[in-house]
């Protein structure tokens, strides 16, 4: 295996609430001194969204959230931009046969092309990737 692994936002948002962590999410920040995460696009829009819905419901503070991305920041994640076309059509198809959301589908397809392992919590996402050979970490 590389290097690099696929993390979806299941895992990276655990690290922003107390109660939601756990020793997987735990593992994989642990794994990402010396390793490379890659994301969809939409990884950034969940996180984003997430920390919104948070702040909403006075879960976090505005503050909360600029110092969590500020730490986000800091992480070795890189977010993986693709041709739009080619995209669309592949996660409708990727998505049908894996009964999959366009989002989990994603991230799915980004540990395909990139012959990698993926870190996910989301049990539907996880049976997707064992059935498609994607190795999880």
């Amino acid at each position: 295996m590389t290097g690099r692994f696929v993390i979806d936002n299941s895992v990276t948002m655990s690290w922003c609430f107390a109660d939601e962590a756990n020793p997987y999410a735990d593992a994989i920040l642990d794994h990402l001194y010396g390793h490379t995460a890659i994301v969809p696009f939409i990884w950034t829009l969940e996180v984003v969204n997430v920390l919104l819905a948070a702040e909403r419901r006075k879960r976090l503070r505005q503050v909360d959230s600029l110092r969590f991305l500020t730490l986000l920041s800091a992480l070795p994640i890189v977010v993986d931009h693709q041709e739009e076309k080619r995209m669309m059509k592949g996660l409708l198809a990727l998505g049908r046969s894996s009964d999959l959301s366009s989002y989990d589908a994603a991230y799915l397809d980004l540990a395909m092309r990139n012959n990698c392992p993926i870190a996910t919590l989301d049990k539907k996402l996880l049976e997707a990737a064992n059935k498609a050979g994607v190795p999880v970490l």
